[in-house]
C-alpha cells in the first residue's frame, strides 16, 4: 500500500491543532513532568535541519512521559527582543516588531510541520508587553531588595532601612559596592536624596560606573559573547572598553549559593565545570602595599584607596609574598591615574587606549602576549621591605579581586614572561629540585624559605602564618574571593524591555507596579540621539508624571512633577531568565505566576539546549530563581533539575578555488598549481548529490561571479568539501521544509535521532534519509495485505511476542537513557523480523504503534485510527514488558564425553538437571558412544553444558 506521508502528516497536524491535543491541564491527579527546550530566537533565516535536533529529543521524551501517565508541560515561546531585529530596523526603517512577527510566523510554521507536541496555548514572547510587564516587575523587586549575609538571602529593602534607623551601619553584614559607616542619627538626619544614594550601594539592581564593551558604530553596550576578536559579532564593528554609568545586577551576592547548588543538579560535568570556573572561588588574603613616598591613612578614611597611598592586592598564595618583585595593575584601575608619574604619563595613556580595544574575554584568552607600561611609581613589600616597580598590563582584570596583583615571576607563567620582557627580578621562593620555570604555582607540598618564620613550613602552614601576620600588622586579612562580577544590565538599544525607572535629582526611582507595563515608545529612528543618548531619547512621549502616575510627553519634563525616564533598555538575557516560570501561568495578568501553580509544576524536570549557554543564560536564570525563592514568590531553589546539551548537526560545506587577483576558478585537484583563495559556495549549486559545481548556476548566484571563468578537470569543476558547523554564512544549510516534503516529518525526526548519540555532533547527509524512509514504508505495510488494511485478531505466537517485548525492553531503556539513536535501530530490526514471519496480529501491531509513536507520531496516529480507535494514540498507556516472553523455550546443550564435545541436543530450557541427564543418556547418539557401558560420572550445568565421563 502506498505510504502518502504528506497527506497523513497534514491530516494529523490539523487534528492536533483543532482538538488541542497537547494542551496541558493545571488541575489533574496525574503526576507532573515538565519538559523544556531552550528559548529560541526567531531569526529571519528560519530553521535549518540542525535546529530541531534538541526539540525532537525533548518531544520524544515528552510523548513517552504522556504514555506513562504523566501530566506533561511541554511549552514553546520566543526570545523575541534582540539586536538583529534592531539592526534590520536601522537599515530599512521597518519597526522591529514587524520583522519579529514575520520571523515568529515562519518559525511556527516550520515547528508545526515537524509535528512537535507543544502546548501552543502557553506560547510567550519576551517582546509582548503582557510578558515584559513581569520582567519589569522582577527588576523592581530586585531594586527594592538587598542581600543580608547573616540570613544568606535577599530581603526587602525595608528591613535594611529599619536597621539604619535603629543602628546605622553597626552590625550590618551586607553585600554592597563599598564599605560605608554612619550612625542611626546620621541616617535619620540625611536628606531623601542622600538616603537614596546610600541605598543604591546595597540594592540588588543598582546603578554605578562600570567598564563595558562599547560599540560606537552600533551605539550600544555589548555582552562578552557578542564580541569576537575586539569586534562586534554583528557587523564586525570595533568595540572598546569604556566606563559608563550602567545598571547592574548583584549576582555576586549569590556566588557561593550558585556554586553549592551545582552539587544538587543532574547536569553534564563540563557544564558544571564552566560555571565553577566562571564563578571562580578562591581562598587567600587581601594585603596592602604602601606606595613609596605616601603614608598610609587611617582606616576610617573611606576615600583612602582613591588617594593612591596604598595598593590592595588579593592573592591565593600569600606564602609566596617574599618572591613578589613587582606589582601589576589593571589598566582601568582608578589608582593608575594617581600613581603614574609625569614622565610615564604618555606611555601609560597610550597603553590604556590600546587596551580599551580588547574585551575582557580577549584578555583572558590571550595567555601568550606580554605587554604593559611602567607607571614610574614603586610599592613597598611589607615583608621584605624591598621596593617593587608598579606596572600596568591587560593580563590583570579590574573585575577580579582588586584589579591589582603582586607578581611572583618564579612561580606564575604570565608573571615570569612579563619579568623576562621588562628585565625584572625573578626571585625563587620555594625549595624544589625542579627547574624554576617548570615549578608549578599550585604545588602544595613545597617548603617555603626566605624568612625565619616560614622556614620549614609546608604550603598550608606558611599560608596560615602569613595571613595571621598581615592581620597582626593591620595590613590585610584572610578572605574568599570570587571571579564572578555583577552582571551589567543596561543596553543602549531600542528593541528591548524599557527599564521602569525615572530620575529625580539624579537619583533613580522605580515606577509603581500599577503603572506596568512601561511600554516601548514609538521613535522616528532607531539610532542614538545627536546628543549621544540611547534611541529611546528620540521618543516624544517618554516622561513620567509623578503626580498623575502616567507616561506623558517628553517636552513636559520640568524636574518638579514630570521627570525623565531611563533611556537604556534591558539586555537580551532579562526575559529569558524567567520564562520557564511564565509558562506555568502564561495568561495571569495579576501576578507573574500563581503560587499554587509554581508549587505544582516546580522545577523543569528535563531541559535540553546548547552548551553555548553554559554560563550566561544558565547562571542568570539560577540567580533570578534563587532571588524569587528568597522573596517567597516560588519554592524551588533551582530552576532546571536535569539538563542535556545536544550536539550539533554539521553541514557538508562546498568550496571553490579562486586564483588570486582574477575571477578564474580552478577545480579542486588542480588548485595546488596556483595561488588561490578558498571560498564557500552554496551547496545548492552542486549537481545532484555529487561534488560537481553547476558552473552556470554559479555565475547566476551573485553578480560578482557573473563573468567567472573555470579551469576544469576532465570537463568538470569539482568542488572541495568539508564538514563544519551548519550556518547560513557557510551556505551549507539544509531546509527542513524540503526534507519534510520529500521524506516526511517522521522521516526527518527518525533520521536526526538515528545520526548518532544526542550529545555528540554529527554530519548531515541527506542521502541517508532514504534508509529511514524505507523503514517507514515497511512499518506501514506491516498493517496491509497488498492495498487492503488487514489486521488479525488471532492470538500471536510466542515468537511474535518475543519480538515485541524485546523491543519494549530496549526502547524503554533507550528513552530513559536518552539513547535515541539505538532505539531507531531497534525499530528497524523489529519490523524486519515481523515482516519475515508475516505478522499481522493486532496484539502485536497495536502496541508496536504506541512504542514508535513518540518518534514518528504522524504515521502512528494514522495506523491507530485505521486500527479502529477514535481517540489520539498520544495518551495510550506505554506497553509493559513481560520478561516471560524473553525466556528461551529451548537450549541446545553441547554434550562432552571425556572432555571432548561430541554432539549437541536441543532440550527444554525448563527441565531439571535429572531430566536433562535422562534425555541425554537416552539419546540415540549417546547410546552409540556408550556401546552398552555405564557412565562413571554425569555433570549437568543447566542451560550450559553436559559432561560425561566413561
Amino acid at each position: 500500500m502506498f505510504y502518502d506521508h504528506q497527506q497523513i502528516e497534514k491530516k494529523w497536524q490539523k487534528y492536533w491543532e483543532e482538538n488541542q491535543t497537547y494542551k496541558t491541564s493545571d488541575t489533574t491527579d496525574k503526576p507532573k513532568f515538565y519538559v523544556l527546550d531552550m528559548f529560541p530566537y526567531p531569526s529571519g533565516a528560519g530553521l535549518h535541519v540542525g535546529h530541531p535536533l534538541g526539540y525532537i529529543a525533548s518531544d520524544i521524551y515528552a510523548r513517552y512521559k504522556r504514555h506513562q501517565g504523566f501530566n506533561v508541560l511541554h511549552p514553546i515561546g520566543y526570545d523575541s527582543f534582540g539586536l538583529p531585529a534592531e539592526q534590520y530596523a536601522i537599515q530599512t526603517g521597518q519597526h522591529p516588531a514587524v520583522t519579529t512577527e514575520q520571523n515568529i510566523t515562519r518559525y511556527e510554521e516550520q515547528l508545526r510541520k515537524i509535528g512537535f507536541s507543544f502546548d501552543w496555548s502557553r506560547e510567550v514572547r519576551t517582546s509582548d508587553a503582557s510578558y515584559y510587564k513581569w520582567t519589569q516587575w522582577i527588576f523592581i523587586q530586585l531594586f527594592h531588595s538587598w542581600y543580608n549575609k547573616n540570613t544568606d538571602k535577599a530581603e526587602s529593602i525595608d528591613t535594611l532601612i529599619r536597621h539604619f534607623e535603629e543602628k546605622g551601619t553597626e552590625g550590618l553584614n551586607a553585600n554592597q559596592n563599598e564599605e560605608l559607616n554612619f550612625t542611626a542619627e546620621e541616617w535619620r538626619n540625611a536628606s531623601e536624596i542622600d538616603k537614596e544614594d546610600i541605598l543604591l550601594n546595597y540594592r540588588l539592581s543598582y546603578r554605578a560606573e562600570t567598564t563595558v564593551n562599547w560599540c560606537p558604530a552600533l551605539g550600544t553596550v555589548l555582552a562578552n559573547d557578542e564580541v569576537k576578536d575586539g569586534k562586534s559579532e554583528r557587523g564586525g564593528y570595533p568595540v572598546y572598553q569604556k566606563k559608563m554609568m550602567q545598571w547592574s545586577m548583584r549576582i555576586s551576592a549569590y556566588s557561593e549559593r550558585l556554586l553549592q547548588g551545582l552539587k544538587t543538579l543532574d547536569w553534564p560535568q563540563p557544564l558544571k565545570d564552566s560555571q565553577e570556573y566562571w564563578i571562580g572561588k578562591s581562598q587567600g588574603a587581601q594585603v596592602k602595599f604602601i606606595v613609596d613616598g605616601l603614608e598610609l591613612k587611617e582606616e576610617t578614611d573611606n576615600s583612602q584607596q582613591s588617594t593612591g597611598n596604598y595598593i590592595e592586592v588579593f592573592t591565593t598564595r600569600p606564602d609566596t609574598i617574599f618572591g613578589a618583585t613587582f606589582m601589576v595593575l589593571a589598566p582601568e584601575n582608578p589608582l593608575v591615574e594617581t600613581i603614574t608619574t609625569d614622565a610615564q604619563k604618555v606611555e601609560v595613556d597610550h597603553y590604556i587606549e590600546e587596551t580599551s580595544k580588547k574585551t575582557e574575554r580577549d584578555r583572558l584568552a590571550d595567555v601568550k602576549t606580554v605587554s604593559g607600561a611602567f607607571t614610574g611609581s614603586y610599592a613597598i613589600n611589607p615583608f621584605s621591605n624591598e621596593k617593587m616597580p608598579i606596572y600596568i598590563s591587560d593580563y590583570v582584570l579590574m573585575g577580579y579581586g582588586t584589579g591589582a596583583v603582586m607578581a611572583v615571576p618564579a612561580h606564575d607563567e604570565r608573571d615570569h614572561r612579563f619579568a623576562k620582557k621588562f628585565g625584572l627580578e625573578i626571585k625563587k621562593v620555594v625549595e624544589t629540585d625542579e627547574d624554576i620555570q617548570e615549578k608549578s604555582f599550585d604545588s602544595k607540598t613545597s617548603v617555603c624559605i626566605n624568612s625565619d618564620f616560614l622556614d620549614g613550613l609546608n604550603y598550608e602552614e606558611a599560608k596560615t602564618r602569613i595571613i595571621d601576620e598581615v592581620v597582626k600588622r593591620n595590613i590585610g586579612f584572610g578572605t574568599i574571593n570570587y571571579k564572578q562580577r555583577d552582571a551589567i544590565f543596561s543596553r543602549q538599544r531600542y528593541w528591548g524591555e524599557p527599564v521602569p525607572v525615572y530620575y529625580k535629582e539624579g537619583m533613580p526611582y522605580t515606577l509603581p507596579v500599577s503603572a506596568l507595563p512601561l511600554e516601548l515608545p514609538e521613535v522616528e529612528k532607531y539610532l542614538p540621539t545627536e546628543d549621544g543618548d540611547p534611541p529611546l531619547g528620540n521618543a516624544k512621549a517618554f516622561a513620567w508624571d509623578e503626580a498623575n502616575q502616567k507616561v506623558v510627553a517628553t517636552d513636559l519634563i520640568d524636574d518638579k512633577t514630570v521627570f525623565p525616564l531611563e533611556l537604556s533598555t534591558m539586555p537580551g538575557w532579562a526575559g529569558s531568565s524567567w520564562y520557564f516560570l511564565r509558562y506555568m501561568d502564561p495568561k495571569n495578568d495579576g501576578e507573574f505566576c500563581a503560587k499554587d501553580l509554581s508549587e505544582y509544576w516546580g522545577q523543569v524536570d528535563l531541559y535540553i539546549g546548547g552548551s553555548e549557554h553554559a554560563t550566561g543564560h544558565l547562571l542568570y536564570s539560577r540567580f533570578w530563581n534563587m532571588f524569587l525563592k528568597d522573596r517567597g514568590y516560588i519554592d524551588q531553589d533551582e530552576p532546571f533539575q536535569k539538563l542535556i546539551n545536544q550536539g550539533m548537526i554539521l553541514g557538508m560545506s562546498a568550496f571553490v578555488y579562486r586564483i588570486e587577483g582574477t575571477n578564474q576558478y580552478v577545480s579542486k585537484n588542480l588548485a595546488n598549481e596556483y595561488q588561490t583563495q578558498k571560498i564557500h559556495v552554496d551547496v545548492s549549486l552542486l549537481k545532484g548529490t555529487s561534488d560537481e559545481l553547476n558552473t552556470e548556476a554559479f555565475r547566476q548566484w551573485r553578480p560578482d561571479f557573473a563573468d567567472a571563468e573555470f579551469i576544469l578537470e576532465d570537463g568538470k569543476y569539482i568542488t572541495d568539501r568539508e564538514v563544519e558547523k551548519m550556518s547560513k554564512s557557510k551556505y551549507n544549510v539544509v531546509n527542513p521544509d524540503d526534507i519534510c516534503d520529500e521524506y516526511g516529518a517522521d522521516g526527518l525526526r527518525l533520521y536526526e535521532m538515528f545520526l548518532g548519540p544526542l550529545e555528540q555532533s554529527k554530519p548531515w547527509n541527506t542521502q541517508g534519509l532514504s534508509g529511514v524512509y524505507g523503514f517507514l514504508k515497511k512499518f506501514w505495510n506491516l498493517y496491509y495485505n497488498g492495498d487492503t488494511f488487514e489486521v488479525s485478531d488471532e492470538e500471536p505466537s510466542k515468537a511474535e511476542y518475543k519480538v515485541l517485548h524485546t523491543l519494549i525492553k530496549k526502547v524503554v531503556y533507550d528513552i530513559e537513557n536518552f539513547s535515541f539513536n539505538t532505539s531507531v535501530s531497534s525499530f528497524m530490526t523489529a519490523v524486519n523480523e515481523l515482516q519475515k514471519i508475516k505478522c499481522n496480529k493486532r496484539n502485536i501491531l497495536e502496541p508496536l504503534a504506541v512504542i514508535i509513536s513518540p518518534y514518528a507520531p504522524h504515521i502512528c496516529e494514522e495506523l491507530w485510527s485505521l486500527l479502529g480507535h477514535d481517540t489520539s494514540i498520544e495518551f495510550e498507556k506505554f506497553p509493559e514488558l513481560n520478561e516471560a516472553y524473553l525466556v528461551e523455550d529451548e537450549f541446545e546443550y553441547p554434550v562432552s564425553v571425556n572432555g571432548r564435545m561430541k554432539f549437541k541436543i536441543a532440550l527444554s530450557a525448563r527441565l531439571s538437571p535429572k531430566e536433562v541427564e535422562d534425555l541425554v543418556i537416552g539419546d540415540e547418539k549417546m547410546q552409540q558412544i556408550l556401546e552398552g557401558k555405564t557412565p562413571k560420572k554425569i555433570i549437568v550445568v543447566p542451560n550450559r553444558i553436559v559432561n560425561i565421563v566413561i
